[in-house]
């Protein structure tokens, strides 16, 4: 046990109470003893550097440059993504990786470079390999963007997994961005931030690290250029960055500096250089498109803990119909399920559930279940029965099944990692397909013990099949969430064929995207919860996870009415829209009349903006652009925009700058270049710059980029284009992706054009046979407001 581990243990007693707290401690102490019987001591440990170059291997795409004690495998793949490995390994096995290995770059050469190091040369990227295992990433220009030092490994003496240590440099100016889901941030300061995928046992808020999905993705960004940088590891480690100083001792600059410290796997990453959008768009293309979410998953969501019965549920739809208050989604959570079992529906409350959800789908809302990993031990039970017979189950050391404590009481925990296990799993969804259900969401899936603290469910002595390699729970842990969001995904497909699956995840790793989003989990009620509300989806955008969103008004306690209307209004700007209640009502109306109204027009907006939020989706999935974007997107040379966390851009038309402190009805606006306008009142404002703007309890600041086309939902229902109009002398422009439903065709992409023509606004679609006519009506707004 560790100063760490004793923190979270008094947490833990604090605040779940002294009986659940002394049960936690109690299944850690457990936890502890059976990692002592069954995981070597490490013992004496030898360390090793990779000693001095001794030649190299030309190969497809780059080669392999080896030194005294190791050996460096360098390749540029056809996308310009740049992989190194070292002690031989290459990029697979992986669980990030979304099929084989992208194909070399046959361009890609490798050669000497001076003082006896080697380099690869390629198209958009150089790669400098010096004489002792330094690794440079170059500009074509031959600017250093990133300078990896030569590693250190510590091995043990009676062999075992080596740890190890990659001491990074970049520029003295550059900005930390990603790391999965942080409350920090966007930005990230100096600091040392945990890969361990760990539910925090309580409300978060700044300050909280690690949480539920952290993954070793970083978006680094300077004046020189833009690069991501992914160590492909699934062990436990930390991040330890400092940022940079410019002028710093006698005028001269010190570097920014990430330490990356990892007790296991191999030493091997991924660096990838571009503009943003460019990176992204390499980082999708290497590790799986976003899933594309139905239609309906873009609208509004509720939950509640603890709805209790159908009629309790007809009675919240009502309230919302006559308060009207647009609903698309209801998310029941484990209340409605036999003693919290997955897969097993809760019969005395809820008797007729497949008629409740024909007639809410009647009414065009879906219901949403929830589903953790654990399956209650009881024999007799269907689940856990057929689970045993499929040996799905995770076994220790001497082969018995693992069992721990999580919400269904003593539990079974299926091992995802095993092909066998995520088909049996999949397959489980029929039940819940029959009740009824549209959309599963997945909680406590790091995996979470009943009583928080995460990290103590399972053992990491507990063995994983890792797709036949077999191992053990150090390095399954962060994958395990992965791997049953792929279970419930690909079951999905299977039995449901046409639909798109609905699958959200509180845990992940790098390539969750492909099976579909995640959620803060339990943000503290409180404004700092408000702020990383905004900082999880930010950084986790930038990690390539474009649908996310937090639970509006946080997980615990009362909001005012002031916070849970400013929250309510940034949530409904976000691509994952749901409300929730921790315990007891937090509907909207229950904060007063004031808020009802104030959250009708939110409400509205969002549904009048569902045409451009699922162009967004569609556009995500075929460029691994998030909706969601830092307001440096389109210019990361500027500085001032790189400092700017309090507001974002909402795919390239739309800035939103949200209230995240109490008291607040007239706030600062960071702009880019370019004019603006005001939605609420069409006044312009030009930037680069800093404006004043109204943000009454009503609405939030929200502007539109000049010459913008986006597609909206009309009065009639219909799709129409609204055009904000361009700064004379300019042109505008944007992209409509009508979606036809919830299946898998890909609509055609509409290009349209904005452009002036004395005093009005011409509109153009773009096509192989020249311009034409918009199909939509068309709105011009912002003329005569220069």
């Amino acid at each position: 046990m560790d100063g760490r581990d004793l923190v979270r243990w008094v947490k833990a007693i604090g605040s779940a109470g002294v009986a659940e707290g002394l049960r936690t401690v109690r299944a850690a102490w457990r936890r502890r003893r059976a990692e002592a019987a069954a995981l070597p001591a490490r013992g004496a440990e030898r360390a090793r550097v990779p000693g001095a170059v001794e030649g190299a291997e030309p190969g497809p795409g780059g080669g392999v440059v080896r030194f005294g004690r190791s050996a460096l495998r360098v390749t540029v793949d056809v996308n310009g993504a740049v992989f190194w490995g070292w002690d031989g390994a290459g990029p697979e096995p992986s669980y990030a990786l979304a099929g084989r290995c992208p194909e070399p770059d046959p361009r890609a050469v490798l050669e000497p470079d001076k003082d006896g190091g080697w380099r690869v040369v390629a198209e958009r990227v150089t790669v400098v390999v010096s004489r002792l295992g330094a690794v440079e990433v170059c500009t074509p220009g031959g600017v250093t963007l990133r300078r990896d030092l030569p590693p250190r490994w510590w091995e043990p003496v009676g062999g075992g997994e080596a740890r190890w240590v990659q001491r990074s440099e970049v520029g003295a100016d550059a900005r930390f961005f990603g790391l999965g889901g942080r409350a920090h941030g966007p930005r990230l300061r100096g600091g040392t931030y945990r890969l361990w995928n760990t539910d925090p046992g309580r409300p978060f808020a700044p300050g909280e690290d690690p949480l539920y999905l952290t993954m070793p993705v970083q978006m680094v960004v300077a004046d020189a250029g833009t690069h991501l940088v992914f160590h492909d590891t699934t062990w436990d480690g930390t991040v330890t960055l400092r940022e940079g100083e410019e002028g710093a001792g006698s005028g001269h600059d010190r570097a920014g500096t990430s330490e990356l410290r990892m007790d296991g796997g191999p030493l091997r990453c991924w660096v990838i250089v571009g503009t943003p959008a460019r990176v992204l768009h390499a980082w999708a293309a290497l590790t799986g498109a976003p899933a594309l979410p139905p239609a309906w998953a873009l609208g509004h969501h509720h939950a509640r803990w603890g709805f209790g019965d159908e009629q309790e549920v007809r009675r919240t739809v009502a309230g919302y119909r006559e308060h009207g208050l647009p609903l698309d989604a209801v998310h029941l959570d484990v209340d409605h399920l036999d003693a919290r079992q997955a897969f097993t529906v809760d019969a005395e409350r809820y008797p007729k559930l497949p008629d409740l959800a024909d007639e809410l789908r009647r009414d065009g809302i879906r219901l949403v279940s929830v589903v953790d990993p654990a399956v209650r031990v009881r024999p007799g039970d269907a689940v856990h029965d057929s689970g045993m017979a499929e040996d799905a189950f995770v076994r220790d050391a001497g082969g018995r099944v693992v069992k721990g404590l999580l919400r269904p009481g003593e539990s079974v925990f299926p091992d995802f990692t095993r092909p066998a296990t995520r088909a049996w799993w999949g397959g489980l969804h029929e039940e819940r397909l029959a009740q009824g259900f549209a959309g599963f969401w997945h909680d406590r899936n790091e995996p979470a013990s009943f009583t928080g603290f995460g990290e103590n469910t399972l053992p990491r002595s507990v063995r994983h099949d890792l797709e036949g390699r077999g191992g053990d729970h150090r390095e399954a842990h962060n994958v395990y969430a992965l791997c049953m969001a792929r279970a419930a995904y690909e079951g999905l497909r299977e039995l449901v064929p046409q639909e798109r699956p609905f699958v959200l995840s509180r845990s992940g790793w790098a390539g969750i995207q492909r099976y579909g989003g995640t959620w803060s989990g339990d943000v503290a009620t409180g404004w700092p919860g408000l702020r990383a509300s905004l900082a999880l989806v930010l950084g986790l955008g930038l990690c390539g996870v474009p649908y996310a969103g937090p639970d509006v008004g946080g997980s615990d306690g009362s909001p005012s009415p002031e916070l849970y209307l400013r929250w309510f209004q940034l949530g409904a700007q976000l691509p994952l829209f749901r409300t929730r209640a921790g315990a007891g009502r937090r509907e909207p109306w229950e904060f007063g009349e004031g808020v009802v109204g104030h959250a009708r027009a939110a409400l509205v907006e969002r549904r009048r903006l569902l045409p451009y939020f699922m162009t967004l989706a569609h556009l995500a999935r075929r460029t691994g652009a998030p909706y969601v974007r830092p307001l440096w997107w389109a210019a990361p040379e500027d500085r001032a925009l790189r400092d700017c966390e309090d507001a974002f851009l909402l795919g390239d038309a739309l800035l939103v700058a949200p209230v995240l402190e109490p008291g607040v009805e007239r706030r600062a606006v960071r702009l880019p270049r370019g004019r603006w306008y005001d939605t609420a009142t069409g006044q312009a404002y030009e930037g680069p710059g800093q404006v004043l703007l109204d943000a009454p309890l009503s609405r939030i600041p929200v502007l539109a980029r000049a010459g913008a086309v986006l597609p909206v939902r009309g009065a009639d229902g219909g799709l129409e284009l609204e055009v904000w109009a361009p700064a004379r002398g300019r042109t505008g422009g944007g992209l409509v992706v009508p979606d036809a439903g919830d299946g898998f065709d890909e609509p055609e992409v509409e290009r349209y054009t904005a452009r002036r023509q004395g005093p009005r606004v011409v509109v153009e679609r773009d096509g192989d046979e020249g311009p034409a006519e918009p199909p939509y009506p068309v709105r011009v707004r912002g003329l005569g407001r220069e």
